[in-house]
């Protein structure tokens, strides 16, 4: 079993679309800090978001850099069930570095709103101005990305 690079963007954004979250690390000095969030894609960037204030909101205004993880799948596969060393964990991964922006114009966060729920829903949604006023909004813009596939077959 292998491990495999993954090129291809359509095959990474259909893993994506696959996840119902992910993991966003962060750094405050240094100390580490990583969040499980809800997210949707918007081309090159991720939108996240939560509450307005808070650890997370504090470490992103102080430093914006951010890495992000989705991983898919959990099979566990093996070569030999007596050795060890031959267990792998089938699944793929995606990971992204980038630079977290606060999104704070109303009409913007409100259209981010509307494509965050495709993320989980095909409903059309409406939001209200407090609903739309009172979450917080980050954008992280994709600085770089890269995907994995864990524990394939060996092609032969």
């Amino acid at each position: 079993m292998r491990t495999h690079f993954i090129h291809d963007r359509n095959e990474i954004d259909a893993i994506l679309k696959q996840c119902k979250t992910c993991y966003v690390a962060m750094s405050d000095n240094d100390v580490p800090y990583v969040l499980p969030l809800n997210f949707a894609m918007d081309g090159d960037r991720v939108i996240l978001h939560s509450a307005q204030s808070g650890r997370m909101w504090e470490t992103i205004r102080k430093n914006p850099k951010v890495c992000i993880n989705w991983t898919l799948g959990e099979e566990l596969a093996w070569q030999d069930v007596q050795v060890g060393c031959s267990y792998r964990v089938k699944s793929k991964s995606v990971m992204v570095e980038g630079t977290a922006e606060i999104v704070e114009d109303m009409e913007e966060k409100e259209r981010i709103f509307k494509k965050f729920m495709t993320q989980y829903s095909e409903l059309p949604f409406k939001f209200n101005e407090p609903a739309i006023r009172n979450v917080g909004v980050i954008l992280v813009h994709i600085a770089k990305i890269s995907a994995k596939e864990f524990g394939a077959k060996v092609q032969k």
